[in-house]
């Protein structure tokens, strides 16, 4: 099947799932529904689960609340289906979001929550799943994320995910534009629709059988770098107590005037320079200049407010140290961006310029430290530019919350991924765990070819242990917390998981020094050169496509 058929496909499948949920007159099914400081949510039932989905848990964010801090939802007793995901937050359509396909709109702050009544259990532990995009893309409904399966393996605990408002309404400096000082929150609006869920989950969550008292958030790439982030910020204080950062850390934020580059384009392209014009154009019209803005999306801003300057300074300080971890990393988290960037040709062409710009930016008495590891690094150019971005932009910032962590008696627990995606290039790359730890086999967009039962059932299993004790070992697999002595990190991969001491104690020792610069995988540093290599892509893909995987695999070794 073609690629286009396959997307054409996958747009109608997630089009499917769309629904709106009503007010109702009267409660078609009192046993299962679900009484909240908002209303009586009424859920669909499959298999003993309870699934509530599109459960507001802010005012929509529109109108004069665009751009403001969320507001929490009024106390009410009227009742309302739950049957269908809220709206996705504005966003470009892109094939690796499969919310973007969903209908999407500003009025987008909505949880799902999944219970399985094959446990009776009154106080049953409770794990938020925040989802990934780059802070610029993403939504619950993605069948990647679905619970149904992950609480039927599961039904000891309770399942939500949650949305955030991303790109150009969750994350953008406005400070430069006049009237900007009323607009101040602007740069971490999704965090702080994150916390604002956390707040609807402490009011309501023993609602549903949970304990509000063990409460676990998780989440994959932006939304790793989410929950490694709220345990810095005070109001977030006591809304969680367990955190497992998949493949997202304190790296993925920005400096102030990084921000800068995304409001530039934005007065650009509006035409607008005021708060006041700003707030005039529509939804759509936004939506519009959103698409041209997405290669400068910003991250969350280091603002030194609700972000420190320093983000890992908390973390060494001792501020964490009363919330349980597990942070991990994938082998080769950068080659998911082959497809990101639009094929090998872009990746190969534009990762160089990246890296020039990067290194650019650290100090000569340093820069000795990436030529000592580009040295050690295995393969050509490329492989190595990747397996430094893989260290700088991942797995070492990890390492270094780790660390800050343990030192403090911190309770915490490594893991590096290792088991690879079928895809050709992809490698153990980015997101490729997210279909084992939802149990979620058959969804392959990641792993290729449907993943390994017996995986994915013991990855599932240590992350349902670790939000129920704080331990992730499993009877059979004892997985130990990480200190700087050992550095005991467990790996991931079909019939060979195992504890490893001090993975890639080379690169780490020569590469640490480089992680206080904060290098992220923002793509601003190479967008004005992707124009030129999309106009080359086209004859280079043909080339490419007569060329076996093998070869082509070559390339990047």
């Amino acid at each position: 099947m073609s690629k286009n058929n396959k997307t054409a496909l996958e747009k109608e499948r997630i089009n499917a799932l769309f629904g709106e949920n009503r007010k109702l007159n009267y409660n078609p099914d009192e046993e299962h529904s679900v009484g909240c400081n908002n209303g009586v949510f009424v859920p669909k039932v499959m298999d003993m689960v309870r699934i509530f989905k599109g459960i507001p848990f802010a005012l929509p964010p529109i109108g004069e609340r665009r751009w403001k801090k969320p507001v929490p939802v009024p106390d009410g007793d009227n009742i309302y289906e739950a049957y269908y995901n809220g709206k996705s937050p504005i966003q470009t359509v892109i094939d690796s979001e499969r919310s973007s396909y969903y209908p999407q709109s500003e009025d987008c702050l909505y949880l799902n929550v999944w219970v399985n009544d094959a446990c009776k259990d009154t106080n049953k532990p409770i794990m938020v799943f925040i989802h990934g995009g780059a802070y610029g893309w993403g939504g619950t409904v993605d069948p990647l994320y679905d619970g149904l399966n992950f609480i039927k393996l599961h039904p000891e605990v309770i399942l939500i995910t949650i949305a955030y408002r991303v790109g150009l309404f969750g994350f953008v400096d406005l400070s430069y534009l006049k009237g900007g000082e009323q607009f101040e929150d602007a740069p971490n609006l999704g965090i702080y629709d994150q916390i604002e869920a956390l707040r609807w989950i402490q009011k309501n969550g023993e609602a549903f059988g949970g304990d509000i008292n063990n409460v676990t958030i998780f989440g994959e790439s932006a939304g790793g770098g989410s929950v490694s982030i709220l345990p810095l910020i005070d109001e977030a204080r006591g809304l969680f107590h367990r955190v497992i950062a998949e493949s997202g850390s304190l790296a993925l934020t920005y400096a102030k005037d990084e921000c800068k580059a995304f409001t530039d384009k934005l007065i650009k392209a509006s035409g607008k320079d005021s708060m006041n014009e700003l707030m005039k154009l529509t939804t759509e019209e936004l939506a519009k200049i959103n698409e041209g803005l997405n290669e400068a999306n910003n991250f969350p801003m280091r603002d030194g407010k609700l972000i420190p300057i320093d983000p890992y300074e908390p973390y060494l300080k001792g501020k964490t140290k009363d919330i349980d971890m597990i942070l991990g990393t994938n082998a080769n988290e950068l080659y998911y961006w082959i497809g990101e960037l639009g094929g090998l040709f872009n990746y190969s062409a534009g990762m160089p310029v990246k890296y020039k710009e990067d290194i650019s930016k650290v100090k000569k008495e340093d820069k000795k430290f990436i030529k000592d590891f580009m040295r050690i690094a295995k393969g050509n150019k490329i492989a190595r530019i990747t397996e430094f971005y893989n260290e700088i932009m991942f797995r070492l910032p990890a390492i270094l919350q780790a660390e800050g962590h343990s030192e403090n008696n911190g309770n915490v627990y490594m893991y590096y991924w290792k088991e690879e995606s079928k895809i050709p290039l992809y490698k153990a790359c980015h997101a490729v765990e997210l279909a084992y730890v939802f149990y979620n086999i058959d969804e392959t967009i990641y792993t290729g070819e449907k993943a390994d039962e017996e995986l994915a059932r013991t990855v599932s299993n240590m992350w349902v242990e670790f939000a129920k004790t704080g331990n992730p070992s499993l009877p059979d697999i004892k997985w130990d917390k990480y200190d700087i002595k050992n550095r005991k990190t467990i790996t991931f991969k079909k019939d060979d998981i195992k504890i490893e001491e001090d993975i890639l104690k080379a690169q780490r020792e020569i590469l640490f020094p480089i992680v206080k610069y904060m290098i992220n995988p923002g793509y601003a540093d190479i967008e004005e050169n992707m124009s030129l290599l999309e106009k080359t892509n086209a004859a280079i893909n043909a080339v490419f496509s007569s060329i076996s995987t093998l070869v082509a695999e070559r390339i990047i070794k």
